[in-house]
């Protein structure tokens, strides 16, 4: 058992320092081995095995964000049903019936969202869609 706090952090700084060298000497490596041939065609962006169209300054619709956000937001209450399901066997049918009123305000949320259109990815703007 380590006695002082030198003991205790000197495994931790010595795997700091094995990871920085390799990184360090990775690098390095990297510099001096690799091949330094500059052209056009290198240097252009490359997304996906697609040519890139238009300018990356571009202005995203907000459904993307909102999509985004929505995505996050049910992923968040899913993970709420892991530690539900640890202790179902334990409340029973009070679990159950909590757990079946958090599912219907979930879907509740999703089927609004769905009628308003968010979740709906043709051309027309959700700021001109009539509400």
């Amino acid at each position: 058992m380590p006695t002082s706090y030198t003991e205790l952090y000197f495994p931790v700084l010595v795997q700091a320092l094995i990871a920085m060298g390799l990184a360090g000497g990775l690098l390095t490596a990297s510099y001096i081995l690799g091949k330094r041939v500059r052209n056009r065609v290198k240097d252009m962006p490359y997304e996906s095995g697609i040519v890139p169209t238009g300018d990356a300054r571009q202005r995203f619709s907000v459904k993307f964000y909102l999509v985004a956000m929505l995505f996050i937001l049910f992923d968040i209450e899913a993970i709420f049903l892991y530690p539900w399901v640890v202790v179902y066997r334990e409340l029973k049918m009070f679990a159950f019936v909590e757990m079946l009123v958090f599912v219907i305000l979930i879907l509740s949320g999703f089927f609004y969202m769905w009628k308003k259109g968010a979740l709906d990815w043709s051309g027309t703007d959700l700021s001109r869609r009539r509400r």
